[in-house]
């Protein structure tokens, strides 16, 4: 009864409402004014649409990006590149104020994590990108050094505003500081870009994704038929790693 309710709500809240109306529309122009033409386009898009609201698309569309790269078994390498996307520069936090958004907040606990067994350095890339967001190094700094990351253990990169600066500026770094072998920590769905982004800056990092959005094993569930902002967000974010990595690789 629970799933059954579910499903029925998402059907009269955004985006499930606008969708049914669009589908009533479609229906209104065949069969009330015979315009054959304009509804069967409308109900093809409004059906397109649809299926990029649900999660049973997302998983799948979802799934194989994040599929690029998995996990070492073993990660090794002399400096963690921990990338940035997204912070708050005025929200309260334990020890301060700034905070990660969910993204970088996740990849900074994969991070940490990586930098305890392996005690190498962290690298941290992220500037300030919009007037009222955080500078991401900094706040991802005092976030570390709280967990118990000494201080001589954090780089930081503080200018980049994109992933491609992201590169360009963190591979400076590492030439200054001698180090060679860096291992790559950002989201699962990200991680393609970047790694296509060092590999232009003459960059071979291992690639280490983090913050999977979708499993890698999905069961199907009749409520994933249900049309979901959160599915939207998904499928918008896939064809927007695909069209910026196309223009990474082939404009830029």
């Amino acid at each position: 009864m629970v799933y059954l309710l579910k499903f029925g709500a998402s059907w009269v809240l955004p985006p499930g409402i606008f969708i049914l109306a669009l589908f009533v529309l479609s229906w209104w122009l065949f069969k009330k004014r015979g315009e054959k033409r304009a509804a069967a386009l409308l109900f093809a898009l409004t059906f397109a649409f649809y299926l990029l609201c649900t999660g049973f698309v997302a998983e799948k569309t979802m799934g194989w990006l994040e599929s690029a790269y998995q996990p070492p078994e073993q990660a090794s390498g002399d400096v963690i590149i921990m990338l940035g996307g997204g912070a708050y520069s005025d929200t309260p936090d334990v020890d301060g104020t700034g905070t990660l958004c969910a993204s970088p907040a996740s990849r900074l606990l994969t991070a940490v994590r990586l930098q305890r067994q392996l005690g190498v350095p962290i690298l941290l890339s992220g500037g300030q990108v919009y007037e009222d967001t955080g500078a991401e190094a900094k706040i991802a700094k005092r976030v570390l050094m709280s967990l118990g990351v000494p201080e001589e253990k954090i780089l930081t990169e503080t200018k980049s505003i994109n992933t491609s600066q992201n590169a360009r500026f963190s591979a400076e770094i590492l030439r200054e500081n001698g180090l060679s072998h860096p291992i790559l920590v950002t989201s699962a769905f990200h991680m393609k870009r970047s790694v296509l982004n060092f590999q232009k800056q003459g960059v071979a990092v291992e690639p280490f994704p983090t913050d999977y959005l979708v499993a890698h094993h999905p069961v199907f569930h009749y409520t994933k038929l249900r049309p979901q902002t959160e599915a939207l967000l998904d499928n918008v974010t896939v064809l927007q790693e695909t069209l910026r990595t196309f223009v990474t690789r082939y404009i830029e």
